[in-house]
């Protein structure tokens, strides 16, 4: 099973150490990552496992909501089968 994760903010110290760490804890692993900064606009998306997670889907959820709160960005996560659903043309 695969999630989308993508954050979007004001750059700063700390963003892809603080999500990367939290998928770290969470044994979910990062499949591919891009980011990058758009005149100090931070953008990243990166698709994860998260078939082996030790925490289920809502409380990552919440865990990189929270995270993006304490950092002033948006992280929003989406199983990939919904998020491929959503942008089907």
């Amino acid at each position: 099973m695969k999630a989308v994760i993508s954050v979007i903010g004001k750059d700063r110290v700390g963003i892809i150490a603080k999500v990367s760490g939290i998928l770290s804890e969470s044994n979910v692993n990062i499949l591919d990552i891009s980011q990058t900064i758009m005149q100090d606009i931070f953008t990243m998306v990166l698709i994860s496992d998260i078939s082996s997670s030790s925490i289920d889907f809502t409380e990552l959820k919440k865990k990189l909501t929270q995270a993006g709160d304490e950092l002033g960005v948006s992280i929003s996560v989406q199983h990939e089968d919904l998020f491929n659903s959503m942008h089907r043309i």
